[in-house]
């Protein structure tokens, strides 16, 4: 039989917010969590991606506020800016009619503003491992000693090593005796690592599906020489565009500078877009995003940056312009389509040097991948275009000082934790020589 949200014993005044926004029925994950959050449990949460984790641990988290209101009640950490903000967005569409106060706080954005907010001591906080540790070592309005909840959200990326010593200076400001809630969509190589930060009394649920990619996903690949590989996407492109221009489109790049270059040669080629990288100022990240998810723009070319937990309903079609260097990258990227049952394709260009990769993707989600078939008579036709097209881009995007940013923000980092910048670079060029 079927459960309701009633059936999970949240509050009426839950459930009738939930049906205003067209939410009558519980995931599994939502089935499985709440409960024991309601009872007190720790909580790990592994489930495909759109399976519905967010509300798995906001609906109870809101339930506990509503009965016994206080701030800072619950810290929400979150590997990226864009996923924070769409975390704070499920809180204020639930929490709507309870006065909820909530706090993002990222990097990119003014320091002085975020803290006076979290002098107020929201009900929520919602944040980045750096920008929280930064706030807890140089602010004292405010403290994490009283919190109930800490909620990890993609848990496996923020305990996989890269966030290390920001976690570990958010774990020394919270209390013993708080829940901890992690969730994420792949957990398989760190659930040790993860096991360890929650409490003895700990309920573990995992999605059980011996593939890792969901049925309505169409999976393909499209096998090109390294030094065509763009036409091929033009050449991709533009034959899924012929039977649908309508269906949103994301291409996955493997660094900020690709990203860029490629945004910049299919703008030129005729395919408007959007970028999303790390080096772009937070507003123009923000601003993609809402381009591309109210549907003014239908293709976004992306990082990693867009790959987890972004909430983007309307994708339609994937792409890998490079094979991920994990199987974990490629569930989370291509787990941007097919989401809440409806259909969905993924594509991912691959030269005869990826094959491997390729083979322990097919191996692991365990799926063969079909191919794409590409006429070579149609790349060959547009192959100089793109070629010149690109060498030009190359040269604006290294007259522009891409990296510039990059540079002023290590050192701003630098001077931050009372170091000087120039005696390091002293030190490192020592190193090299």
């Amino acid at each position: 039989m079927d459960k309701s949200f009633f059936d999970l014993q949240l509050s009426p005044w839950i459930v009738r917010q939930l049906a205003t926004v067209g939410i009558n029925s519980p995931t599994p994950v939502q089935v499985n969590c709440i409960p024991q959050i309601l009872a007190g449990r720790d909580v790990i949460g592994v489930a495909k991606t759109g399976s519905g984790k967010t509300l798995a641990f906001a609906l109870p988290i809101l339930h506990l506020l509503a009965e016994d209101p206080y701030g800072i009640f619950a810290v929400i950490v979150t590997p990226t800016r864009e996923l924070a903000f769409q975390i704070k967005e499920s809180f204020a569409v639930i929490g709507r009619c309870m006065n909820l106060r909530q706090s993002v706080v990222v990097g990119g954005l003014e320091m002085i503003s975020q803290g006076q907010e979290l002098s107020k001591k929201p009900h929520i906080v919602v944040g980045t491992p750096g920008r929280l540790n930064d706030h807890l070592n140089s602010c004292d309005t405010f403290h994490f000693r009283k919190i109930k909840f800490l909620v990890l959200d993609e848990a496996d990326k923020l305990l996989g090593g890269y966030f290390d010593s920001d976690m570990k200076g958010i774990f020394r400001s919270v209390p013993e005796n708080r829940q901890t809630l992690l969730f994420s969509a792949t957990m398989t190589d760190t659930l040790d690592k993860v096991k360890q930060v929650a409490k003895n009394d700990m309920f573990l649920w995992q999605q059980s599906a011996e593939v890792k990619t969901v049925e309505q996903l169409l999976q393909y690949y499209v096998f090109c020489p390294s030094y065509a590989k763009d036409g091929y996407l033009v050449e991709s492109l533009r034959k899924f565009t012929t039977k649908d221009d309508s269906g949103s489109v994301i291409i996955f790049t493997d660094t900020c500078k690709n990203c860029q270059l490629l945004s910049m040669v299919l703008n030129l080629t005729g395919f408007k877009n959007v970028a999303l990288h790390n080096m772009m100022r937070q507003s123009e990240r923000l601003n993609s995003l809402h381009r591309f998810k109210s549907n003014h723009v239908t293709l976004l070319v992306a990082t990693d940056l867009a790959s987890r937990g972004l909430d983007i309903p309307l994708v339609e079609l994937v792409i890998n312009y490079a094979v991920p260097v994990t199987v974990k990258d490629y569930i989370h990227r291509v787990g941007r389509t097919a989401r809440a049952g409806k259909p969905g394709y993924a594509i991912t260009l691959v030269t005869p040097n990826e094959i491997e990769l390729l083979k322990d993707i097919e191996k692991e989600v365990n799926t063969t991948l079909a191919e794409f078939k590409i006429n070579n008579k149609e790349v060959a036709k547009i192959f100089t275009q793109i070629t010149v097209t690109k060498g030009e881009c190359e040269i604006k995007l290294e007259e522009c000082k891409f990296y510039e940013k990059r540079e002023i923000n290590k050192r701003k980092k630098l001077l931050l934790e009372g170091k000087d910048p120039d005696l390091q670079d002293r030190i490192l060029n020592k190193l090299k020589e």
